[in-house]
């Protein structure tokens, strides 16, 4: 695994975080 896919991975996997969070947040709210 090169450095541009190692760096493509992490952004996808922190965006999937960001928008389960988000969905959890306004099912709270």
């Amino acid at each position: 695994m090169n450095l541009l896919e190692g760096l493509s991975l992490l952004i996808a996997v922190a965006m999937a975080v960001y928008l389960l969070t988000a969905l959890l947040r306004a099912d709270r709210s």
